[in-house]
């Protein structure tokens, strides 16, 4: 089976959101799609693992944020590779509470929607939640990221609970003759002729030259946690 086959369909970038027993959470996915007009229902499909996940089944209602193209990978980072069980992912980021409940974030926001559970169907490693939705507004008049521009623009990779997921490594072009180099605990890969503009690295410089203090944008390891690409 050609796996690159699947990275054809399309898909948007969003944020999924609940809250239970005081505490909030969200996540990155990229499966959000409108299924009925009369009433509005909207799906959603999550991995099981995701502490996401049990809030939606536990409160029975999430947020949605429609993300903006021109969002930062370090903020898919905070949201898409680290654990919620482990921090506060809402720590420092603009959010409102919706009259369902859940937490809505607003930071690199297009749009956002709430929604309250109707049903959910099991799919394997995910979960598809239906909901529907209570409330919804823009917030900015900027275009939407798609999965295809998080990848290819973005250098981003799929979290191993995305949907997306594919345990191989995707072919990356030489645009330039310094190395490049992959990060073995997410996958991201540092490009020289790109460099990392939001973590103050400027494009053409070496992996080797970037300060000691820098970390991965995606998931905030260290310089150690690289390995170079063959």
């Amino acid at each position: 089976m050609q796996i690159n086959a699947l990275f054809k369909i399309s898909y948007g970038m969003y944020i999924c959101s609940a809250q239970h027993g005081g505490k909030m959470n969200g996540c990155i996915v990229n499966t959000v799609t409108q299924v009925a007009s009369q009433p509005v229902l909207i799906a959603v499909t999550m991995h099981k693992d995701n502490l996401t996940h049990d809030m939606i089944k536990q409160s029975g209602a999430f947020g949605v944020t429609i993300i903006t193209k021109s969002a930062p990978l370090r903020f898919f980072g905070n949201f898409g590779f680290r654990s919620g069980r482990d921090m506060d992912k809402f720590q420092g980021v603009n959010y409102r509470v919706g009259s369902t409940g859940a937490p809505i974030v607003l930071d690199n926001a297009s749009a956002w929607m709430e929604a309250a559970l109707v049903g959910s169907y099991d799919a394997g490693s995910h979960t598809i939640f239906v909901g529907e939705v209570k409330d919804a507004a823009m917030v900015k008049d900027e275009e939407p990221m798609t999965y295809a521009f998080y990848r290819e623009k973005k250098c981003g990779t799929a979290p191993k609970n995305a949907p997306t997921y594919v345990s191989k490594d995707t072919e990356q072009k030489e645009v330039c003759r310094m190395k490049k180099y992959r990060c073995i605990v997410c996958g991201y890969i540092y490009d020289p002729a790109e460099g990392d503009p939001d973590g103050g690295i400027q494009p053409g410089t070496s992996f080797e030259d970037i300060p000691e203090g820098w970390v991965c944008p995606l998931c905030g390891v260290g310089k150690d946690q690289f390995e170079p690409v063959d």
